[in-house]
């Protein structure tokens, strides 16, 4: 019996083969690339929520206490605990420092606004989520702090 191969041995010329390298050609890009740019993209998120509410902390505790209405926490604790965790989170996100750590406090945060707060932008969070769950399942890439310090750990352990 001849085995078949699924997959020619050389690559199709012509039309297909062009087709096929366009159509592969963003397969070459770096990973460490796109785990950048989720931690760039998601970090500006959560880093522009908590300058907004850093620039009017009347105004922050105001739609904690009316407008978010999150049970079982006051809103005075409510409003410090979640600055706090943006500004956290977006920082060490950006470093890639403590990432999968960060991303994970920040889908709590995001969770807590999905259910609680706004479920209307189910689409919005989602991404957010994505963005943030690439990071807790594959790290923060080569492009991070965790990276060197991971480097600088296996180097200093043999």
């Amino acid at each position: 019996m001849t085995a078949i191969s699924d997959h020619p041995s050389t690559s199709p010329s012509g039309l297909v083969g062009v087709c096929r390298r366009i159509i592969t050609l963003p397969e070459r890009i770096p990973f460490s690339l796109i785990q950048l740019a989720a931690r760039v993209a998601v970090g500006h998120v959560f880093w522009q929520s908590a300058q907004s509410k850093l620039a009017s902390w009347p105004v922050t505790l105001q739609l904690f206490a009316n407008e978010y209405n999150l049970p079982f926490i006051d809103p005075s604790i409510a409003a410090p605990l979640a600055t706090a965790a943006e500004l956290t989170g977006s920082v060490l996100i950006f470093l890639g420092l403590f990432s999968r750590l960060a991303a994970l406090m920040l889908l709590g945060v995001v969770s807590v606004i999905q259910i609680f707060v706004y479920p209307e932008n189910w689409a919005e969070h989602l991404l957010w989520a994505s963005l943030l769950l690439l990071v807790l399942t594959r790290g923060a890439g080569a492009f991070s702090l965790d990276y060197v310090a991971e480097r600088t750990l296996s180097v200093s352990g043999k």
